[in-house]
């Protein structure tokens, strides 16, 4: 341990560095545990339509939004919207309409 002393201890003189890395493992933690999940999918198509899933749903929680609030907004008013306009249920881009839904 004092052979690696410096490289243990040099978060103390850089406050950009973590002390631990349990940000990245509580990351990757829903992606381990959805990993037995997945061989349960049934076939490749169905495999693609959870990574969608889990997409969009990563989506909706890196942009604050509720993400079973962003599915129902989204699989609400997705029937009535051209292809053409399908950028506007990009979860970047429905964080207003929610608000004004849930006001």
């Amino acid at each position: 341990m004092l052979d690696r002393w410096q490289a243990l201890t040099r978060y103390v003189n850089d406050g950009r560095i973590e002390i631990d890395n349990n940000i990245a493992e509580q990351a990757l933690r829903t992606v381990a545990v959805g990993r037995k999940n997945w061989l349960h999918c049934g076939s490749d198509a169905g495999g693609e339509r959870a990574a969608a899933m889990y997409s969009l749903i990563g989506s909706a929680k890196m942009n604050g939004l509720d993400p079973f609030a962003y599915l129902r907004h989204v699989l609400t008013h997705l029937p009535d919207l051209p292809i053409t306009r399908i950028d506007e249920m990009l979860p970047w881009n429905v964080t207003s309409a929610l608000a004004t839904e849930s006001a």
